[in-house]
């Protein structure tokens, strides 16, 4: 088990509890991806956590494949999903560049609150180009850290970077800005749809594109 899934193994206990502070962006953030989401669906959701914006979507979509690498993160999406009845979700604890994922076999992907952690975000957003079928729709929300935030917030976020500096936190945590997802997805070959900037306590960044048709 590698140290990245340890932590967020460890992390997954209290996981819920920790985001209930950035509740107003989350929300905010699913009401607008829903109207991006057809009942003839096959998404992707990576970097699913516990599961809550899958079991969310679950009524509004054909199928969901929810993946994540940490396997108690996962645990609780299959109870949360258990709870509700949900059938039309499979969460599993894997790695978007399994090669058993095909190519453009995806309808819509997203990828929610996780850009800012991934080790080559390029590579990603590549991947995820793959993925997804000619003009399929990949729905990103990144906290952009390196815009404004609450004094409280920037405390915790400074407190963050130290921790990951010594290695207490084995993951990039990147203070990356809008500017800076719409260049990464500019050079995936992906066309702007809608974007928007959310504020409460700290800047997110929530951004729909398409995946070009090749001629």
């Amino acid at each position: 088990m590698s140290k990245t899934e340890k932590f967020w193994d460890s992390a997954s206990k209290n996981y819920d509890k920790t985001e209930e502070r950035f509740e107003y962006i989350h929300n905010k953030s699913r009401e607008n991806t829903k109207r991006y989401l057809k009942d003839s669906d096959t998404v992707l959701d990576y970097g699913c956590g516990t599961g809550t914006a899958s079991c969310q979507f679950s009524g509004l979509v054909k199928e969901i494949h929810a993946i994540d690498i940490s396997s108690k993160m996962i645990e609780i999406a299959n109870e949360k999903a258990a709870a509700s009845k949900i059938e039309n979700v499979r969460f599993e604890q894997s790695d978007i560049f399994d090669k058993k994922y095909s190519n453009e076999s995806y309808d819509v992907i997203l990828a929610l609150n996780m850009l800012h952690t991934v080790t080559s975000p390029r590579d990603m957003m590549r991947r995820i180009n793959e993925l997804l079928k000619p003009e399929g729709v990949f729905i990103s929300v990144t906290p952009c850290l390196r815009q404004k935030m609450s004094f409280l917030v920037n405390l915790q976020i400074q407190l963050v970077r130290v921790l990951c500096k010594t290695g207490l936190i084995p993951i990039p945590i990147r203070r990356i800005t809008s500017s800076e997802v719409d260049d990464l997805l500019e050079i995936a070959e992906f066309q702007t749809v809608e974007s928007e900037e959310i504020y409460k306590g700290a800047s997110s960044y929530f951004v729909v594109v398409k995946k070009l048709r090749k001629t």
